[in-house]
């Protein structure tokens, strides 16, 4: 036996050089059928089997941990009216409307429900609400009039100054009788699921309220953690009647009544009517998820008044669950009917490549087409990849300007004088293709204008960018060509 060993070891260390070689190849060929057999987008397949190929020993575990995940989510989509998740049909019979769209909008709306299963539905009133204390003022003074249930549910619930404010208002909606159900994303409230937040949970908890955790990432050799595939939504309903939804979080870098100087600037909306059962819907379908629990309250959901909203409007929920995409096929949609402008405000612009071509050819065509980006976000390669793409938008006759101030942080998209989206999704692959993700679209010349007005004050405050080659540096050139090869990745 100690000659065997002895003759291998010594074969190992005069052909190692060979069996590294073929070790490298055989993990390449494993993480590229692997890769390729999850049928995703050629640019994004490709992007992982050559970084990884790169890097195959390495690659091996950070595909394991970091890869191409698909979810299956069983028991969705299926909700009744005595409240338990059964069946689409049934959902349908609770929340049976008919709202007046534009002839224009019919097949946009055709398009999303056939997506996602949501139909259009109609809001007595939508506001939009500027900055995330704001937003946290209208949530905290809408839970203290709930009744019977709030609702929420948070890719960033952070425990600080912010969390504890909302934390406050839920514990005395529970000492009320409220029902208050919470549920917020592991990877982006990790401070809150965590040692920071023990206080904070511990006092939700004790008052009666109920908390789950969207995708726990629990490492062990076995066991592969999601730690893609994220709840990305921020949603808040009460008694099924008012909800909130938008792009911003509960943390303190977003409230600007704490810190006006360096707050994230955000948009939300507040929406009331008929339309926020179909948030509700939302939420329900990601609570069963995350705690297997489809027994909800008989007023779950809020009884139909008969009367119909101010306001047409569309909620659009996707997710890797889904091979829909809804909100990437509405953005798209959207971008292909304009007629006159298309207004983008994202804090990351990493597109697909529909969405990308989509917006070079309403440029070429004669749109206004102006997109609204920080000038620098929180990451720098996601950056780096941004600025890629400005100089095809830029001699297409597209206008992209870079916010000045603090982080831009709102996801909106304006299409015309009569077609806004408002939500969660940024416009890059991650939110298109990889996160749980929801939006509204509101069919409404009125909000439309409200969204228009915010982005021209927006513009004030930025510069637009010049994109002439000789102006930028050939380093910054390679670190943006560099970065948007690995752009499906970001």
């Amino acid at each position: 036996m100690d000659t065997l060993l002895l003759s291998a070891w010594q074969y190992i260390t005069l052909h190692w050089r060979g069996l590294l070689g073929t070790l490298w190849l055989v993990l390449g060929i494993y993480l590229a059928v692997r890769i390729t057999l999850q049928r995703r987008a050629p640019a994004a397949t490709m992007a992982w089997v050559l970084a990884l190929s790169l890097i195959s020993p390495v690659g091996i575990v950070i595909y394991h941990f970091f890869g191409p995940q698909k979810v299956k989510r069983q028991s969705l989509r299926r909700i009744s009216s005595q409240a338990r998740l059964r069946s689409r049909y049934d959902m349908r019979r609770v929340l049976v409307e008919d709202p007046e769209l534009p002839d224009w909008a019919l097949q946009h709306s055709q398009m999303i429900d056939a997506s996602c299963g949501i139909p259009p539905s109609n809001c007595k009133a939508v506001d939009v609400i500027n900055g995330g204390g704001a937003t946290l003022q209208a949530i905290v003074q809408q839970i203290s009039m709930a009744r019977f249930h709030v609702h929420l549910e948070y890719y960033i619930f952070a425990a600080d100054q912010t969390g504890e404010q909302l934390i406050d208002a839920l514990v005395a909606a529970l000492q009320r009788g409220v029902k208050v159900r919470l549920l917020v994303d592991d990877v982006g409230s990790a401070d809150f699921v965590g040692r920071k937040g023990r206080d904070l949970r511990e006092r939700f908890i004790a008052a009666g309220g109920e908390l789950a955790i969207f995708h726990p990432t629990r490492f062990d050799v076995f066991w592969r953690p999601m730690l893609n595939l994220r709840t990305h939504r921020k949603i808040v309903v009460c008694d099924g009647w008012v909800g909130f939804t938008g792009g911003i979080n509960i943390t303190d870098t977003e409230n600007e009544i704490l810190f006006p100087e360096t707050s994230y600037r955000d948009t939300h909306l507040r929406m009331e009517g008929s339309a926020v059962r179909w948030l509700q819907y939302v939420f329900l379908e990601d609570w069963a998820y995350a705690t297997d629990q489809h027994a909800f309250e008989p007023e779950i959901f809020a009884a139909a008044t008969g009367v119909c909203g101010e306001h047409a409007v569309h909620v659009v929920a996707s997710g890797p669950d889904s091979s829909g995409q809804a909100i990437h096929h509405s953005v798209l949609h959207a971008i292909n009917i304009a007629q006159q402008r298309v207004w983008l405000t994202t804090p990351y612009f990493v597109p697909t490549e529909p969405t990308w071509y989509a917006l070079l050819n309403a440029a070429l065509r004669g749109i206004d087409v102006k997109i609204l980006v920080p000038e620098r976000s929180d990451s720098y390669w996601v950056t780096m990849a941004a600025r890629s793409y400005f100089k095809n938008l830029y001699d297409a006759g597209a206008e992209v300007y870079a916010y000045r101030g603090p982080m831009l942080h709102a996801k909106t998209l304006i299409v015309d004088d009569n077609y806004s989206m408002v939500g969660s999704a940024n416009f890059d692959n991650r939110s298109f293709l990889l996160n749980f993700e929801v939006c509204v679209v509101l069919y409404s010349e009125d909000l439309t204008k409200k969204l228009a007005d915010m982005f021209v004050q927006d513009l004030f405050k930025a510069n637009r960018i010049d994109c002439l080659p000789e102006k930028k540096p050939w380093y910054e050139t390679l670190a943006e060509s560099v970065a948007r090869l690995f752009s499906p990745l970001l």
